[in-house]
Protein backbone atom coordinates (compact mmCIF):
# COMPACT_ATOMS: atom_id res chain seq x y z
CA UNK A 1 0.00 0.00 0.00
CA UNK A 2 1.37 3.38 -0.97
CA UNK A 3 2.05 5.64 1.99
CA UNK A 4 3.02 8.96 0.43
CA UNK A 5 1.13 10.94 3.08
CA UNK A 6 2.71 9.17 6.06
CA UNK A 7 6.18 9.25 4.52
CA UNK A 8 5.86 12.99 3.88
CA UNK A 9 4.70 13.62 7.44
CA UNK A 10 7.66 11.64 8.77
CA UNK A 11 10.08 13.58 6.56
CA UNK A 12 8.68 16.93 7.73
CA UNK A 13 8.85 15.85 11.36
CA UNK A 14 12.48 14.82 11.03
CA UNK A 15 13.33 18.00 9.13
CA UNK A 16 11.89 19.94 12.07
CA UNK A 17 14.09 17.96 14.44
CA UNK A 18 11.14 16.51 16.33
CA UNK A 19 10.60 13.05 17.75
CA UNK A 20 7.17 11.44 17.41
CA UNK A 21 6.50 12.27 21.07
CA UNK A 22 7.52 15.91 20.64
CA UNK A 23 5.27 16.29 17.60
CA UNK A 24 2.45 14.59 19.47
CA UNK A 25 2.84 17.06 22.32
CA UNK A 26 2.83 20.04 19.95
CA UNK A 27 -0.22 18.79 18.01
CA UNK A 28 -2.17 17.63 21.10
CA UNK A 29 -2.17 14.02 19.92
CA UNK A 30 -0.62 10.77 21.14
CA UNK A 31 2.69 9.31 20.00
CA UNK A 32 0.95 6.07 19.02
CA UNK A 33 -1.44 7.93 16.74
CA UNK A 34 1.47 9.75 15.07
CA UNK A 35 3.24 6.41 14.57
CA UNK A 36 0.15 4.89 12.93
CA UNK A 37 -0.25 7.86 10.58
CA UNK A 38 3.39 7.72 9.53
CA UNK A 39 3.12 3.97 8.92
CA UNK A 40 -0.03 4.42 6.82
CA UNK A 41 -2.29 2.54 9.22
CA UNK A 42 -4.40 5.56 10.20
CA UNK A 43 -5.58 8.75 8.53
CA UNK A 44 -5.80 11.82 10.75
CA UNK A 45 -9.08 13.63 11.14
CA UNK A 46 -9.16 17.04 9.49
CA UNK A 47 -8.80 18.64 12.94
CA UNK A 48 -5.71 16.54 13.68
CA UNK A 49 -4.25 17.41 10.27
CA UNK A 50 -4.73 21.13 10.94
CA UNK A 51 -2.88 20.80 14.26
CA UNK A 52 -0.08 18.86 12.56
CA UNK A 53 0.27 21.61 9.95
CA UNK A 54 0.51 24.22 12.69
CA UNK A 55 3.04 22.21 14.69
CA UNK A 56 5.25 21.62 11.64
CA UNK A 57 4.71 24.97 9.93
CA UNK A 58 3.57 23.24 6.74
CA UNK A 59 0.78 25.68 5.89
CA UNK A 60 -2.32 23.67 5.01
CA UNK A 61 -0.63 20.79 3.17
CA UNK A 62 -1.53 18.00 5.59
CA UNK A 63 -5.10 19.21 6.00
CA UNK A 64 -5.67 19.81 2.28
CA UNK A 65 -4.24 16.56 0.94
CA UNK A 66 -5.74 13.94 3.23
CA UNK A 67 -5.63 10.46 1.60
CA UNK A 68 -8.74 9.50 -0.33
CA UNK A 69 -8.77 6.01 1.21
CA UNK A 70 -9.01 4.14 -2.08
CA UNK A 71 -6.62 1.35 -1.15
CA UNK A 72 -7.27 -2.36 -1.62
CA UNK A 73 -9.56 -4.40 0.61
CA UNK A 74 -6.59 -6.47 1.79
CA UNK A 75 -4.74 -3.33 2.91
CA UNK A 76 -7.76 -2.10 4.86
CA UNK A 77 -8.11 -5.47 6.54
CA UNK A 78 -4.44 -5.62 7.52
CA UNK A 79 -4.62 -2.13 9.04
CA UNK A 80 -7.80 -3.08 10.93
CA UNK A 81 -6.23 -6.36 12.10
CA UNK A 82 -3.26 -4.52 13.59
CA UNK A 83 -5.53 -2.04 15.34
CA UNK A 84 -7.65 -4.89 16.67
CA UNK A 85 -4.63 -6.25 18.54
CA UNK A 86 -4.20 -2.89 20.33
CA UNK A 87 -7.84 -2.18 21.12
CA UNK A 88 -9.17 -1.92 24.65
CA UNK A 89 -12.73 -2.40 23.39
CA UNK A 90 -13.99 -4.20 20.29
CA UNK A 91 -17.59 -4.15 19.14
CA UNK A 92 -18.61 -6.70 16.50
CA UNK A 93 -21.88 -6.95 14.60
CA UNK A 94 -22.75 -9.71 12.15
CA UNK A 95 -25.75 -10.37 9.94
CA UNK A 96 -24.37 -13.07 7.62
CA UNK A 97 -21.46 -14.96 9.18
CA UNK A 98 -19.99 -15.26 12.67
CA UNK A 99 -17.29 -12.56 13.09
CA UNK A 100 -13.83 -13.90 12.24
CA UNK A 101 -12.44 -13.35 15.73
CA UNK A 102 -15.07 -15.77 17.10
CA UNK A 103 -14.99 -18.48 14.43
CA UNK A 104 -13.99 -22.09 15.05
CA UNK A 105 -11.54 -23.57 12.55
CA UNK A 106 -14.21 -25.87 11.06
CA UNK A 107 -16.60 -22.95 10.61
CA UNK A 108 -13.81 -20.85 9.05
CA UNK A 109 -13.08 -23.50 6.46
CA UNK A 110 -16.78 -23.92 5.70
CA UNK A 111 -17.12 -20.16 5.12
CA UNK A 112 -14.02 -20.09 2.91
CA UNK A 113 -15.41 -22.95 0.83
CA UNK A 114 -18.25 -20.64 -0.29
CA UNK A 115 -15.86 -18.19 -2.00
CA UNK A 116 -16.12 -17.66 -5.75
CA UNK A 117 -13.78 -18.02 -7.46
CA UNK A 118 -12.59 -20.69 -5.01
CA UNK A 119 -9.57 -20.11 -2.77
CA UNK A 120 -6.60 -22.43 -3.18
CA UNK A 121 -5.73 -24.75 -0.29
CA UNK A 122 -2.70 -22.56 0.47
CA UNK A 123 -4.79 -19.38 0.54
CA UNK A 124 -7.37 -21.03 2.82
CA UNK A 125 -4.65 -22.18 5.21
CA UNK A 126 -3.16 -18.67 5.33
CA UNK A 127 -6.53 -17.07 6.11
CA UNK A 128 -7.31 -19.67 8.78
CA UNK A 129 -3.98 -19.02 10.51
CA UNK A 130 -4.63 -15.25 10.44
CA UNK A 131 -8.08 -15.65 11.98
CA UNK A 132 -6.81 -18.00 14.67
CA UNK A 133 -4.08 -15.46 15.49
CA UNK A 134 -6.72 -12.73 15.82
CA UNK A 135 -8.51 -14.79 18.46
CA UNK A 136 -5.41 -14.62 20.64
CA UNK A 137 -6.65 -11.24 21.92
CA UNK A 138 -8.75 -13.31 24.34
CA UNK A 139 -5.61 -14.77 25.93
CA UNK A 140 -3.90 -11.44 26.64
CA UNK A 141 -3.12 -10.62 30.30
CA UNK A 142 -5.59 -7.74 29.93
CA UNK A 143 -7.90 -8.72 27.05
CA UNK A 144 -10.10 -6.13 25.35
CA UNK A 145 -13.75 -5.79 26.25
CA UNK A 146 -15.51 -7.52 23.34
CA UNK A 147 -19.15 -6.83 22.54
CA UNK A 148 -20.75 -9.28 20.11
CA UNK A 149 -24.10 -8.41 18.56
CA UNK A 150 -25.44 -11.17 16.29
CA UNK A 151 -28.46 -10.99 14.05
CA UNK A 152 -30.55 -14.17 14.36
CA UNK A 153 -29.80 -14.84 10.68
CA UNK A 154 -26.21 -15.71 11.67
CA UNK A 155 -27.51 -18.51 13.90
CA UNK A 156 -30.01 -19.83 11.38
CA UNK A 157 -27.75 -19.99 8.33
CA UNK A 158 -26.37 -23.59 8.32
CA UNK A 159 -22.73 -23.07 7.39
CA UNK A 160 -20.90 -26.38 6.93
CA UNK A 161 -23.66 -28.59 8.27
CA UNK A 162 -25.32 -29.23 11.59
CA UNK A 163 -22.29 -30.47 13.54
CA UNK A 164 -20.16 -27.48 12.56
CA UNK A 165 -22.94 -25.03 13.39
CA UNK A 166 -23.59 -26.62 16.77
CA UNK A 167 -19.88 -26.49 17.62
CA UNK A 168 -19.66 -22.87 16.53
CA UNK A 169 -22.67 -21.72 18.55
CA UNK A 170 -21.48 -23.55 21.65
CA UNK A 171 -18.04 -21.95 21.25
CA UNK A 172 -19.63 -18.48 21.29
CA UNK A 173 -21.83 -19.44 24.25
CA UNK A 174 -18.74 -20.62 26.16
CA UNK A 175 -16.94 -17.32 25.46
CA UNK A 176 -19.98 -15.47 26.78
CA UNK A 177 -20.36 -17.65 29.87
CA UNK A 178 -16.67 -17.22 30.71
CA UNK A 179 -17.13 -13.42 30.42
CA UNK A 180 -14.65 -13.09 27.55
CA UNK A 181 -17.34 -11.53 25.37
CA UNK A 182 -20.56 -9.65 26.03
CA UNK A 183 -23.10 -11.45 23.83
CA UNK A 184 -26.45 -10.14 22.56
CA UNK A 185 -28.73 -11.55 19.86
CA UNK A 186 -31.05 -9.48 17.67
CA UNK A 187 -34.05 -11.77 17.03
CA UNK A 188 -36.03 -11.68 13.79
CA UNK A 189 -38.96 -10.23 15.74
CA UNK A 190 -37.07 -6.91 16.03
CA UNK A 191 -37.50 -6.29 12.31
CA UNK A 192 -35.36 -3.70 10.48
CA UNK A 193 -32.65 -2.03 12.52
CA UNK A 194 -29.88 0.55 11.88
CA UNK A 195 -27.16 -2.06 11.26
CA UNK A 196 -29.15 -4.18 8.79
CA UNK A 197 -27.04 -2.96 5.86
CA UNK A 198 -23.66 -2.78 7.56
CA UNK A 199 -21.22 -5.11 9.30
CA UNK A 200 -19.05 -2.83 11.41
CA UNK A 201 -16.21 -3.61 13.75
CA UNK A 202 -15.73 -0.73 16.19
CA UNK A 203 -12.57 -0.26 18.23
CA UNK A 204 -11.55 1.97 21.11
CA UNK A 205 -8.00 2.46 22.38
CA UNK A 206 -6.19 3.71 25.44
CA UNK A 207 -3.95 6.16 23.59
CA UNK A 208 -5.45 7.01 20.18
CA UNK A 209 -8.81 7.97 18.65
CA UNK A 210 -11.46 5.28 18.07
CA UNK A 211 -11.77 3.61 14.68
CA UNK A 212 -14.29 1.60 12.71
CA UNK A 213 -13.98 -1.01 9.99
CA UNK A 214 -16.73 -2.03 7.57
CA UNK A 215 -16.54 -4.68 4.88
CA UNK A 216 -18.68 -5.97 2.01
CA UNK A 217 -17.98 -8.43 -0.82
CA UNK A 218 -15.57 -6.28 -2.82
CA UNK A 219 -15.33 -3.18 -0.66
CA UNK A 220 -13.91 -2.32 2.73
CA UNK A 221 -13.27 0.84 4.68
CA UNK A 222 -11.23 1.79 7.72
CA UNK A 223 -12.98 4.77 9.31
CA UNK A 224 -10.92 7.37 11.18
CA UNK A 225 -13.30 10.33 10.96
CA UNK A 226 -14.62 11.07 14.48
CA UNK A 227 -17.99 12.02 12.99
CA UNK A 228 -18.33 8.73 11.08
CA UNK A 229 -17.14 6.58 13.99
CA UNK A 230 -19.57 8.36 16.32
CA UNK A 231 -22.45 7.63 13.93
CA UNK A 232 -21.47 3.97 13.73
CA UNK A 233 -21.38 3.75 17.53
CA UNK A 234 -24.80 5.43 17.74
CA UNK A 235 -26.27 2.93 15.27
CA UNK A 236 -24.72 0.06 17.24
CA UNK A 237 -26.12 1.36 20.53
CA UNK A 238 -29.55 1.82 18.96
CA UNK A 239 -29.59 -1.79 17.69
CA UNK A 240 -28.20 -3.06 20.98
CA UNK A 241 -31.20 -1.57 22.76
CA UNK A 242 -33.49 -3.95 20.83
CA UNK A 243 -31.34 -7.06 21.44
CA UNK A 244 -31.98 -9.87 23.90
CA UNK A 245 -30.30 -9.56 27.32
CA UNK A 246 -27.06 -11.47 27.90
CA UNK A 247 -28.48 -14.56 29.63
CA UNK A 248 -31.36 -14.86 27.17
CA UNK A 249 -28.88 -14.57 24.29
CA UNK A 250 -26.73 -17.37 25.68
CA UNK A 251 -29.80 -19.54 26.16
CA UNK A 252 -30.86 -18.73 22.59
CA UNK A 253 -27.52 -19.98 21.25
CA UNK A 254 -27.65 -23.18 23.29
CA UNK A 255 -31.24 -23.85 22.22
CA UNK A 256 -30.31 -23.30 18.58
CA UNK A 257 -27.32 -25.66 18.95
CA UNK A 258 -29.77 -28.32 20.16
CA UNK A 259 -31.88 -27.72 17.08
CA UNK A 260 -28.79 -28.54 15.03
CA UNK A 261 -28.63 -31.89 16.79
CA UNK A 262 -26.36 -31.18 19.74
CA UNK A 263 -27.45 -32.60 23.08
CA UNK A 264 -25.78 -31.89 26.39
Amino acid sequence: MSNIYGDWLKAQRKAAGLTQQQLADEALMTRTHIAHIEAGRRTPSREDAVRLDRALGTGDVLSSFLPQQDVAVADYFEAARQLEQQATEIREFAISFVPGILQTEAYMRAVLSTAFPPWSDEECDRIVVTRLERAQVFTKPVPPVVWTLLDEAVLRRPIGGEDIMAEQLLHIAHLAESHRIRLHVLPFSVGPHPLAQAMPTLMRFADQPPAGYTEAILAAKLHDSPHVVERLHAAYDFALGDALPRQESIAFLRATAKEYGHHE
